[in-house]
């Protein structure tokens, strides 16, 4: 657990993300992609050093390294919230997403964007071809390449943001399971939160 875990729970904002992405000249990849792929990372068991966790973020944005030493600063505070909530007894881990006033089909990219990023992160730790892993986690997987294809019209209907909501749900509760599963040892002392619902 880290030190002082509790000041690190609230996850930052997806704008604010998105400006120190921009401010160090990323443009195509999404503050969701990128929170996908800590996501990832932590849930497969990965605890890189800050040096280490800051080089994986710069290569993922293809950027070298960091100019700014506030993006820095930003990218490991956001490592230290996706653990702290991961690890919380209240299950409250969220997913960088941008907010409910946004066009539909924005929100429905970002989050098939979170889980390519996540599957990014999770994968390179071997864990997908992990033969150790559950039956129900590598269906929970296939689940999660299925998502990073949604796609939703700005409809606006009640039935639309239900539906997105309900996968949006699906995809957090899959993470929290992986995340038990793989970090057993961290999670002993916490329940393990139940497994998420089949899509249909």
């Amino acid at each position: 657990m880290i030190e002082d875990a509790e000041s690190h729970t609230a996850l930052a904002e997806f704008d604010d993300i998105a400006n120190v992405l921009v401010s160090e000249g990323v443009h195509e990849i999404s503050p969701a992609e990128l929170h996908g792929l800590f996501s990832g990372c932590l849930v497969a068991g990965a605890r890189p050093d800050p040096a280490a966790w800051l080089q994986l973020a710069a290569n993922f944005l293809e950027i070298g390294d960091f100019s700014q030493e506030a993006s820095k600063a930003r990218m490991f505070d956001l490592f230290q919230q996706s653990l702290a909530q991961l690890e919380a007894t209240d299950l409250a881990f969220e997913l960088m997403l941008p907010d409910d006033d946004e066009l539909l089909s924005l929100r429905a990219a970002s989050l098939g964007q979170w889980c390519q990023g996540f599957l990014s992160g999770f994968g390179q730790y071997g864990k997908q071809t992990d033969d150790s892993l559950s039956q129900e986690s590598r269906e929970v997987l296939a689940d999660l390449s299925q998502i990073t294809q949604i796609v939703a019209d700005d409809d606006d209907s009640d039935e639309s943001e239900s539906n997105l909501m309900e996968v949006t749900e699906y995809v957090r509760m899959a993470a929290l399971m992986l995340f038990a599963e793989c970090n057993q040892a961290a999670a002993d002392d916490a329940a393990a939160p139940a497994s998420p619902q089949t899509l249909h």
